[in-house]
């Protein structure tokens, strides 16, 4: 008969089948050949990005891509960014500014950004890609490489992520466990249903005739993530989306601090759960099952062990100490994955406590609205 204790540590050695899943890097977009010559407009929405949009336009302009325009659509900034945009201007002419206009009833932010960059653009290639990235001189010409070899309509990419911070590197781990199980690049392009697509807004490229053809970011206006529903629609449609991994070639850093983990995770994580199970009621009625499961498998080694102590159990002593070495192994994996120190794993039940606290905030606020750089948007329910 197994000892209790090994039945016990026999469930925390289920992760690391994941890590196989997790640990693949392709398909590389830098396995294709640079493309040049064709035209590219490149589309930045950009509100209250002073921090990042002086980055952002210096690597696009030190991009080795030979046909480019770099629009910045400056979406009613209340701080230094149009003032940073001009200054950029006028070194390089291919930056163009565009004031954002008002938002119209029933639009996000981001989607209205987005389709006012594309009213005036003149390319028939279009590039939207987001104020927090960093982009490597070769990534344009390997994109556009890809979206001819590839016969997509759609080509998206994983960046590298920059975790710099203390609570970027305890939490974004767990975070990017739960998308890379779900969203491979390497299963998202195997895939046949809509539902299994996504994009990353940080880097979208398509036709301009593809663009057009899905409605452009008007068919999405209302969505939380317009990435994903811009993807599910492509894809719906019969057409190819298209996703590699590009962390050779670009990088980003999507939060800095606590408060904009929480804010910016708060209105992507339920919504954005909802939105991809659109046409499956039953599982998106059980999503705040499915996260609390989670959260409690990773905090339950550390429940055995204080159990096994408190009440002198072996089994629960021996069994506990084994799944939390496990599981500190495992989020150490993940933190070496992410260019973050080993020792961070650790810290794996800060992370998972700090998730679980993001997703009960996401739940509660995401039924009834979304906040999101100064402004409040109410959408009841998920876009379809």
């Amino acid at each position: 008969m197994i000892p209790v204790e090994l039945l016990i540590a026999a469930l925390w050695l289920g992760p690391f089948f994941l890590l196989i899943r997790l640990g693949s890097r392709t398909p590389r977009l830098a396995d294709f050949p640079p493309a040049s010559g064709e035209p590219v407009s490149v589309i930045i929405p950009a509100r209250n990005e002073q921090a990042n949009i002086g980055t952002v336009l210096e690597s696009v302009m030190a991009s080795s891509y030979d046909s480019l325009e770099i629009i910045v659509v400056d979406d009613r900034s209340t701080d230094e960014t149009g003032a940073i945009v001009r200054q950029c201007a006028a070194r390089d002419p291919r930056i163009r500014l565009v004031e954002g206009e008002e938002i119209p009833p029933g639009w996000f932010g981001k989607p209205w950004a987005c389709h006012q960059g594309y009213r005036v653009a003149k390319a028939d290639i279009l590039l939207f890609t987001d104020a927090d990235t960093i982009h490597g001189p070769e990534l344009i010409g390997h994109a556009v490489g890809a979206l001819r070899a590839e016969k997509a309509d759609l080509v998206t990419v994983a960046p590298h992520q920059l975790c710099l911070g203390f609570w970027e590197r305890v939490i974004m781990p767990q975070v990017w466990a739960l998308l890379g199980v779900r969203y491979h690049p390497r299963a998202v392009n195997r895939s046949k249903s809509s539902r299994s697509m996504i994009a990353n807004g940080q880097f979208i490229m398509m036709p301009r005739r593809s663009y057009e053809a899905m409605g452009t970011h008007a068919s999405v206006k209302d969505a939380v993530a317009e990435d994903l529903a811009l993807a599910q629609r492509t894809a719906a449609a019969g057409r190819r989306v298209f996703f590699a991994f590009a962390t050779e070639l670009m990088a980003t850093r999507m939060y800095r601090g606590l408060g904009q983990l929480v804010e910016g995770w708060s209105k992507n994580m339920y919504l954005g759960g909802r939105q991809s199970l659109h046409e499956y009621p039953v599982q998106r009625a059980l999503l705040p099952v499915f996260f609390s499961l989670v959260g409690i498998f990773w905090l339950a080694p550390a429940a055995l062990l204080i159990v096994g102590l408190m009440w002198h159990v072996p089994e629960l002593l021996m069994g506990g100490t084994v799944a939390v070495a496990l599981s500190v192994l495992f989020w150490a994996l993940m933190s070496v994955g992410m260019k973050i120190p080993a020792w961070y794993g650790f810290l794996y039940p800060l992370g998972v406590v700090s998730l679980m606290y993001i997703a009960a905030r996401s739940i509660v606020r995401g039924a009834k609205r979304v906040e999101w750089r100064g402004r409040t948007y109410r959408i009841p329910e998920p876009h379809g």
